[in-house]
């Protein structure tokens, strides 16, 4: 199993849980971590007994974004091997935040503390989120004469009202669990500490349904976003019936009708 020094990668059954580990700095992104989020996104999808993913941070916080130490060019010691990988792919960072990276497996957040900047970049990336009651978000780069080149200014009002996600971008300020599971930002409210036993506990269903459903529903959901309905419904059809043809969707057939757990083979 994968991971960096920033970055610690374990697994829940089938779910591959990544961790944000630098809590000294309340999990602000640096070049180690932003590797082992590339190497953890990789493995969850080249491995077929990973069903899902859950996100979160060590020591009571999510992301507080870019470590701005690294953004102005005072880097740490023992990053050269970490700089060699961004050489080879100076896409990297980008896809690590998943800005131009979309894992097959659904993405689950579950966030304590600190969810900002580059935090709540990120987190426009994953699929369900779940946050602790006194978890704060919001997208400070324009108080600081920056832009949130991370995917928010393209995602965010995709994802949010637009007159909410105008708010958060133009004024930079901070966000409360509960301002931001009202605007839709996040899905689940819960105390803190609580965070990630309720995503793996959404995980654990997710687990239990077909793993070819799941990836293909979750592939038409953001392929269909920008179609207009007559193209969408039309793609929805293609990536949907051939799941009626799968092994595993007979084998849900037959549980059902024999009153028992299904047995998925991914086949």
């Amino acid at each position: 199993m994968g991971g960096t020094e920033h970055l610690t990668v374990t697994r829940d059954g089938a779910t591959l849980v990544l961790t944000l580990n630098r809590p000294e700095a309340k999990n602000a992104l640096s070049l180690p971590m932003l590797v082992g989020l590339y190497d953890g996104w990789a493995e969850a999808d080249e491995d077929d007994g990973v069903r899902s993913i859950v996100l979160t941070g060590a020591g009571g916080a999510f992301c507080s974004g870019m470590d701005l130490k690294a953004l102005a060019g005072r880097g740490m010691d023992g990053e050269q091997p970490y700089r060699e990988r961004l050489a080879a792919d100076p896409d990297l960072h980008w896809k690590a935040m998943l800005r131009h990276h979309r894992p097959r497996k659904p993405v689950i957040a579950a966030v304590e503390g600190a969810c900002v900047a580059g935090g709540t970049e990120i987190l426009q990336g994953t699929d369900i989120r779940v946050a602790g009651q006194s978890a704060t978000f919001g997208l400070f780069e324009v108080r600081c004469g920056l832009f949130p080149i991370g995917g928010s200014t393209v995602r965010l009002p995709r994802q949010i009202p637009r007159t909410h996600a105008l708010e958060m971008l133009l004024t930079g300020r901070p966000y409360t669990a509960e301002e931001a599971a009202r605007i839709g930002l996040i899905g689940h409210v819960v105390p803190d500490g609580d965070a990630l036993g309720r995503a793996l506990e959404i995980a654990e269903r997710i687990n239990a349904c077909g793993p070819l459903a799941v990836e293909a529903v979750k592939a038409s959901v953001y392929e269909t976003a920008g179609m207009t309905e007559e193209d969408g419904l039309k793609a929805e059809l293609e990536r949907g019936w051939p799941i009626f043809a799968t092994a595993d969707a007979k084998e849900g057939s037959r549980a059902f009708a024999e009153k028992r757990p299904p047995v998925f083979r991914r086949a």
